[in-house]
């Protein structure tokens, strides 16, 4: 190709990977069958605990999908060592309602797989497992993994049951950790969702299989021209949800100042003419009270205000 030609083009070697944060990214990368082995690994890292079994077959195979379909439900269900189960959402849009959100998975993937007729000793442990891009209220001085569990609180802070725990990781709160909690195989994968072409990771693939598996898998869906059209209408979407809820804030901020404005001014126009009409009357003569009565009946004002702000009866008032 002529150099003058060729200098009009932009040409690459490096690839532009998904971001693993978006949702189906991060929903077939961990959720579809044949990650088995990355999600093994990267569930141990969270769990600290060693994973034999790991089953994906419950999760929707989001690479048949059309724009037409609609994708709600864009967790990670894996079930574990063959009776446990796990939950895992990625949420990158702040939402106020995050925590609700989390114990409400937690409950539906406890009970799922309930029957009507079963014992409720078919119910095995459940873990549900948020990952946020962005730093949740009410946790500002707690650290970027946190595990709650349901304890009692009056007397021994003792733990009620195994069964339940959620685990939350605050992405933005790795950046703020000393050298000496950096270096474990959670931040690892931390490090992975949010840039997975940095040379950090590049260093961490080399002592860390799983990581370098996901980085594999993701390489492959960047290239999957199906991939890139349904993180495209998912990232249009959660724009669109983002200016939605933006433009409903905002038309309510208006529309509330709107009304405290319209209000305040009724508000001040009444008590403004009540005070006007009461100097008035204990200033002036009956026949000035008479006309004030007049005025204020016109205006279809209820009788009982202009008996109250005039000192005349009843009688006197239906007479006018």
């Amino acid at each position: 190709m002529p150099q003058n030609i060729q200098n009009n083009f932009n040409y690459t070697n490096e690839k532009k990977l998904l971001s693993p944060k978006n949702d189906v990214v991060f929903q077939v990368l961990f959720g579809e069958i044949g990650s088995e082995n990355i999600t093994k690994e990267f569930l141990q890292a969270i769990l600290e605990e060693n994973i034999t079994h790991v089953d994906l077959s419950k999760n929707p195979v989001l690479r048949r999908l059309k724009p037409s379909n609609k994708m709600s439900v864009l967790d990670v269900i894996a079930e574990i060592n063959h009776n446990e189960k796990c939950n895992i959402e990625m949420q990158v849009g702040k939402r106020d309602d995050i925590i609700r959100r989390i114990l409400y998975y937690w409950a539906r993937t406890y009970s799922r797989d309930l029957e009507k007729k079963e014992r409720y000793e078919t119910l095995q442990r459940t873990i549900a497992i948020l990952i946020t891009d962005f730093e949740i209220p009410g946790l500002e001085e707690l650290g970027y993994f946190t595990k709650w569990k349901l304890i009692e609180t009056k007397e021994r802070k003792v733990i009620l049951t195994e069964f339940m725990e959620v685990d939350i990781i605050e992405l933005p709160k790795i950046y703020r950790l000393n050298e000496n909690e950096k270096n474990n195989r959670l931040l690892d994968w931390m490090y992975f969702l949010e840039n997975p072409d940095s040379e950090k990771v590049k260093r961490i693939m080399e002592n860390n299989e799983g990581v370098k598996e996901a980085k594999e898998k993701l390489e492959e869906m960047s290239d999957d021209i199906i991939m890139q059209r349904i993180a495209e209408w998912e990232e249009a979407a959660e724009h669109d949800r983002a200016s939605l809820e933006f433009t409903a804030r905002n038309e309510g901020r208006k529309e509330g100042l709107k009304q405290g404005i319209e209000q305040g001014i009724e508000q001040g126009i009444k008590q403004g003419i009540e005070r006007g009409i009461e100097r008035g009357v204990k200033q002036g003569s009956q026949q000035e009270k008479l006309k004030i009565a007049k005025i204020l009946k016109n205006k279809k004002m209820d009788v009982s205000f202009i008996v109250e702000v005039t000192g005349l009866t009843k009688e006197q008032i239906d007479a006018i």
